[in-house]
């Protein structure tokens, strides 16, 4: 298995810039070879294989930066090709701005290029720099690659790609009693089938006033100038803030859940679709819900346990869990589930109840 972790790095000055040029090489020469595929595909409806070392000899300047982290850029194209012909709906290949598209490269481990060794990082090219290791990393995991980015903010990181051995999967073994079905709920985070609400703060809501604040004060400055750049950076510094504390908040209950039961059932929601609808769309990418599920999908993995995901169309909220009749409507202004048989609840605890019964059913099928 492979697993990345992220250190924020401190280059010094001279090496922020050589950074900053690699992102700058690595981004002219995707959108060199892209042009240079299309072209040749317009004129011989052959797709070509192009390297960036046949851009050296015109640009000198290519060769100040790791070479590595070009041809890797080259891996990316021919990636992105393969899922455009597999995939049409993926779209194809864009070419990268210098303003909107992220900034990072990838380099590669060859003959021990790049190393660690008290609290400081090895790069090609861009020599030692210091690294802030807030985790310990296990012993006999093998350095893979290292992916260079800078936030929008300026802050610098460096995510390590190791390979290590993987534990053997104990998902025969799952205990029914561990097993707990998870509701999305759209004014909080998530609700479990015990009855526990996962009350979400709503970190961008809170953050609005702010925002809007320096945004205000960034659209009054002339693009371009000093301030613009500094002003620009306040702004990206808020977001940034909102997006470390809903982080903070998915890895935190993401681990629990993950420590506590053997089997989490979930929803196969459609969220792009909830977000256009009905108005829900702040809601929806606030709480990050998504995200979430991913962070939980590998921590499971990685302790050898399961997530169960229930078809998108299984009528959870409208079942009683207790009778298991289905109602033909609910609406959602019904925030307590009445069934004849005298079940009364919050729904979306009916709901969570279902949905763990369920992932009951499709694990043992």
């Amino acid at each position: 298995m492979n697993r990345a972790y992220k250190f924020r790095i401190y280059p010094t000055r001279e090496q922020e810039i050589l950074i900053h040029k690699t992102f700058g090489c690595c981004r002219f020469v995707y959108n060199h070879m892209l042009a240079d595929k299309k072209q040749a595909y317009e004129e011989t409806k052959k797709t070509i294989k192009i390297t960036p070392a046949a851009y050296k000899k015109e640009y000198l300047w290519l060769k100040e930066v790791d070479s590595l982290a070009l041809a890797n850029e080259q891996l990316h194209l021919e990636r992105a090709y393969r899922k455009f012909f597999k995939e049409s709906k993926i779209g194809f290949p864009k070419f990268k701005s210098k303003h909107s598209s992220r900034k990072s490269y990838t380099t590669n481990v060859v003959n021990g290029n790049i190393r660690m060794s008290e609290g400081k990082l090895r790069l090609p090219k861009v020599g030692t720099v210091k690294i802030c290791l807030h985790r310990e990393i296990p012993a006999g995991w093998i350095l893979k690659s290292v992916t260079v980015s800078m936030d929008p903010s300026g802050k610098c990181y460096a995510s390590l790609l190791f390979a290590f051995e993987s534990c053997e999967n104990q998902a025969g073994t799952v205990r029914k009693e561990k097993v707990v079905g998870i509701d999305y709920a759209m004014h909080g985070m998530a609700v479990l089938s015990t009855g526990e609400k996962c009350e979400y703060p709503g970190y961008y809501r809170q953050a609005q006033k702010r925002l809007a604040r320096e945004q205000r004060s960034l659209s009054h400055c002339r693009k371009g100038s000093r301030n613009y750049q500094k002003q620009k950076r306040k702004v990206a510094r808020c977001h940034e803030k909102v997006r470390n504390q809903r982080k903070d908040y998915h890895h935190k209950l993401s681990f629990r859940l993950a420590e506590e039961y053997d089997a989490v059932a979930v929803e196969d929601l459609d969220l792009k679709a909830m977000s256009r609808g009905m108005n829900f769309g702040k809601s929806v990418i606030d709480n990050g819900y998504g995200n979430f599920l991913n962070m939980l999908s590998y921590k499971l993995e990685q302790r050898g346990k399961v997530l169960v995901k229930t078809d998108r169309f299984y009528p959870s909220s409208k079942k009683c869990s207790k009778c298991g009749k289905v109602k033909e409507t609910l609406a959602l202004s019904e925030r307590t589930y009445h069934c004849n048989c005298g079940n009364h609840m919050d729904r979306d605890v009916n709901a969570a109840i279902n949905i763990r019964e369920e992932g009951k059913r499709l694990l043992c099928a």
